[in-house]
């Protein structure tokens, strides 16, 4: 935001001069690119046809098209209102409560990480702003290449997140047009070739903007593969319970990585699981 002051005073146009002079300041902003995903649903909105439907932003709708709120959401919204609770200030790092609920989610209830305090968990705004935050991190402290590896395609926002925290951005194989599936071998023999100690990004589960994710044995092979060429697993995990409507299923890739071994970053959302979009 940007802030300017500007007096009304028909008898003294320095204001005028002064919002002119500021405004120089930042002639060099470049425009942003547009969404395209914004822009199906403008189109969308646009469209007269009754038997329309948004393949834009991925997002919870009644029949009528309309957003839906969970009634599970409407009943925690309960709860914390009957709890009466202050605005007081989290700690740094966030709500230790939540941040522990978060990683109790993603790892499984019980799992050793959290019960021996293996993990460090920071509270932050959605899967984007977690990203933002593991990007920082590892631009300024990560020991190896500070080299990321995406996924083709991967979502829209990768890449620039990582490429404005300081961390270049390249790709490996990973989706299949002529099939419409995973190409796996394609993968396998792009990530055997990514320079030791490097950052890989790993969607896991509900590849964005695809769809198509590894089966459970390839998830195995592409661990064993990581593991041997000593990359740094970045997990982002949009969609937790949405893919598959099982949780457990859908962190499995998670799960597995820690079990055998991996050292990993994983950023959360639960915009998409719940609904909370603007939460």
């Amino acid at each position: 935001m940007l802030p300017i002051l500007v007096r009304q005073n028909v008898r003294n146009p320095a204001p005028l001069k002064v919002l002119s002079r500021a405004s120089s300041w930042w002639s060099n902003v470049e425009m942003g690119p547009p969404d395209p995903i914004i822009g199906v649903t403008e189109a969308f909105k646009k469209d007269q046809n009754p038997k329309k439907i948004n393949l834009g932003v991925g997002a919870y709708r009644d029949d009528n098209g309309k957003p839906y709120v969970l009634p599970s959401v409407k009943k925690a919204e309960e709860l914390l209102a009957s709890k009466n609770l202050d605005k007081e200030y989290a700690a740094i790092h966030g709500i230790p409560e939540f941040c522990k609920a978060a990683c109790n989610l993603a790892l499984g209830e019980g799992n050793a990480w959290v019960q021996e305090g293996l993990n460090a968990t920071a509270q932050g705004i959605s899967g984007t702003g977690s990203l933002r935050i593991g990007a920082a991190f590892l631009e300024k402290f990560f020991p190896g290449n500070k080299e990321v590896y995406l996924p083709t395609p991967s979502w829209g926002n990768h890449a620039p997140i990582f490429k404005h925290s300081g961390v270049p951005t390249k790709q490996y194989r990973y989706y299949d047009a002529n099939t419409c599936g995973f190409d796996f071998k394609g993968a396998l023999e792009d990530i055997a070739k990514i320079p030791e100690k490097s950052i890989i990004l790993l969607h896991a589960c509900a590849h964005n903007p695809t769809g198509v994710d590894p089966k459970p044995d390839q998830w195995a092979e592409l661990s064993k593969v990581i593991k041997d060429r000593k990359l740094f697993p970045f997990f982002d995990m949009a969609y937790q319970g949405f893919a598959t409507g099982d949780i457990d299923r859908d962190a499995q890739a998670v799960r597995l990585f820690l079990k055998e071994g991996h050292k990993i970053a994983l950023a959360q959302s639960f915009a998409k699981n719940l609904g909370l979009y603007g939460e």
